[in-house]
């Protein structure tokens, strides 16, 4: 019997904001390739709606800026990890996908396979993206100087 030990609130919130910025395909590519363990769904993936909070300028006053469609769903793995997923939009299957790397980073024997194939290449991805972002944004930047004439 493979034993469950605590994946710390860090490490699953990390893992989250990975497969969060993930496409459901490139989740579930990196999984293919693993043999995983029997789950169940504790339920089923269902879309639903957030309340979105704003504030103006940073320190303002909350204000409800309106509604955002989330996609939820929990998985359990045949030795009592329980995973759960949330992710913006309707997409279930990336929810689904999510939960599962959520109860599998909460074993032992998986946590350190779904760094290594999972989340390090996604991680890896994410950041050269944001990279290639950061180089288009920067050649188009325009800088403007002031010219003071001095006359007379």
């Amino acid at each position: 019997m493979t034993t469950s030990f605590e994946a710390g609130p860090q490490t699953r919130q990390a893992a989250m904001a990975v497969l969060v910025h993930a496409e459901a395909e490139q989740i579930a590519a990196r999984l293919s390739g693993l043999e995983l363990p029997a789950n169940e769904t504790l339920r089923e993936p269902e879309n639903g709606l957030v309340m979105v909070r704003g504030r103006v300028g940073g320190d303002g006053a909350a204000f409800n800026l309106g509604e955002a469609t989330v996609t939820r769903a929990a998985v359990r793995l045949d030795s009592g990890e329980c995973g759960f997923g949330y992710t913006l939009g309707r997409d279930r299957d990336k929810a689904r996908l999510i939960a599962l790397c959520d109860a599998l980073i909460q074993r032992r024997d998986f946590a350190a396979t779904i760094e290594t194939k999972v989340l390090a290449p996604l991680r890896a991805e994410q950041a050269a993206a944001r990279h290639r972002q950061a180089e288009q944004t920067a050649a188009t930047k325009v800088d403007f100087y002031t010219l003071v004439r001095g006359e007379g």
